[in-house]
């Protein structure tokens, strides 16, 4: 693999072909906050909040860090007014669904984010999607899924699945940034009557 030279932040970064933003950042200690990503999982982009401002051949964006791929002679930024403001209406948004969450409020103080801005739809899910994915790519069980689309989407246990897999495992659970995944299999506990000795 090739050597991409970049700077993040005005620091000169050298990184591997095929590398994202993230990672780059990550290796040269400066960080990027977020919330939908874990190293044992394929980059998802679901949350934004890392999102950066990159600078390459002449013209920038925001991207997100966590799946754009480091460029040649890139200049990113990691925290400006710009990038502050979007991560904080981001934050507006994810603590309309989630006003508890620990992640969520610790994110909150740094950036300024009003939890109070958008009205409230506790749904308690920010459809990071760390349970689905991890119960899919690592796990191979496939015990938590997306339902719906738009802003019906929501996550769900598979109970065929779940009832046989989840009480043994519950790795997913620790990843869940607000908690609700908790709630959530205790609820279809409930309702379904999963095993639980």
């Amino acid at each position: 693999m090739s050597e991409i030279h970049l700077k993040i932040d005005g620091k000169e970064i050298v990184a591997k072909e095929g590398m994202t933003i993230l990672e780059a950042a990550k290796s040269a200690g400066i960080p990027i906050p977020t919330l939908c990503h874990y190293e044992k999982l394929e980059p998802y982009g679901a949350c934004r909040i890392c999102t950066v401002e990159m600078e390459a051949q002449g013209r920038k964006q925001l991207v997100a860090s966590c799946v754009y791929p480091v460029e040649p002679n890139a200049v990113v930024t990691t925290r400006s007014e710009v990038i502050d403001e979007v991560r904080k209406m981001i934050l507006e948004l994810l603590l309309a669904h989630a006003p508890d969450a620990p992640a969520l409020q610790d994110l909150a103080k740094e950036y300024g984010a009003n939890e109070g801005r958008f009205e409230k739809e506790p749904s308690f899910c920010i459809l990071c999607g760390l349970c689905v994915r991890y119960c899919a790519e690592v796990k191979k069980k496939d015990a938590v899924a997306f339902v719906d689309q738009g802003p019906k989407r929501e996550i769900c246990f598979v109970p065929e699945v779940a009832s046989k897999e989840c009480w043994n495992c519950k790795e997913c659970f620790p990843l869940c940034p607000t908690s609700y995944l908790q709630a959530a299999y205790v609820l279809t506990e409930g309702l379904v009557g999963f095993k639980t000795s």
